[in-house]
């Protein structure tokens, strides 16, 4: 015997019905720290603070680097 049962309804009527916790303002929380996170990283990926960065590594950080983007262009071909 087969049966099938279609429920229509909304995922926080279904949470409800299931007895499970309502996540939206953790979810809401979460989403807003890491935007804020983000937003205070882009400016540290410009750039010019890239090579600020770099740079303050001295030479060994810039021949890294330099293998870095070597080795990307020759798996490329």
């Amino acid at each position: 015997m087969k049966v099938n049962v279609e429920i229509d309804c909304t995922p926080a009527e279904a949470r409800h019905f299931l007895g499970l916790p309502d996540v939206q303002p953790l979810n809401d929380h979460l989403v807003a720290e890491m935007q804020k996170r983000m937003d205070a990283n882009l400016a540290a990926m410009q750039p010019e603070e890239l090579m600020k960065s770099w740079a303050s590594f001295g030479v060994q950080a810039q021949e890294q680097f330099r293998q870095l983007m070597q080795a990307a262009v020759t798996t490329q071909k």
